[in-house]
């Protein structure tokens, strides 16, 4: 899965420590002024890819949160663990649900994409 970024550095940050990812690649495309990182999970496989454009990049689009993506979700071992990462990390829940057994919350990224845990 790719997801495009605003702020490479700051998502950078977030995404391993929240999830328990680590970078495995990363690169320049030059001839499109374009930069990818991709992170994956030890547990599952997981991957992630980063992608990012400068302004004069013709893959370069104004970003507007929620177009074409509503959340990235990801199953966790222990939610209010995760939550407790993420919130030192900087990153606090937006949201929180429980029906019956079931509960699930939300934080927002750096480039303000929701992601949840359940």
């Amino acid at each position: 899965m790719g997801i495009r970024v605003i702020d490479l550095q700051k998502t950078i940050d977030f995404t391993p420590s929240c999830f328990d990812m680590k970078i495995v690649g990363r690169g320049k495309l030059g001839e499109i002024k374009g930069e990818w990182v991709e992170l994956a999970s030890d547990e599952n496989g997981f991957t992630l890819e980063l992608n990012y454009y400068k302004k004069n990049s013709p893959y370069h689009a104004e970003y507007a949160v929620g177009e074409a993506l509503d959340h990235l979700t990801f199953k966790v071992d222990n939610l209010d663990e995760a939550l407790k990462k993420a919130e030192t990390a900087g990153y606090p829940a937006v949201d929180e649900h429980k029906q019956g057994n079931f509960r699930w919350a939300f934080v927002e990224d750096p480039n303000g994409i929701w992601i949840q845990f359940y």
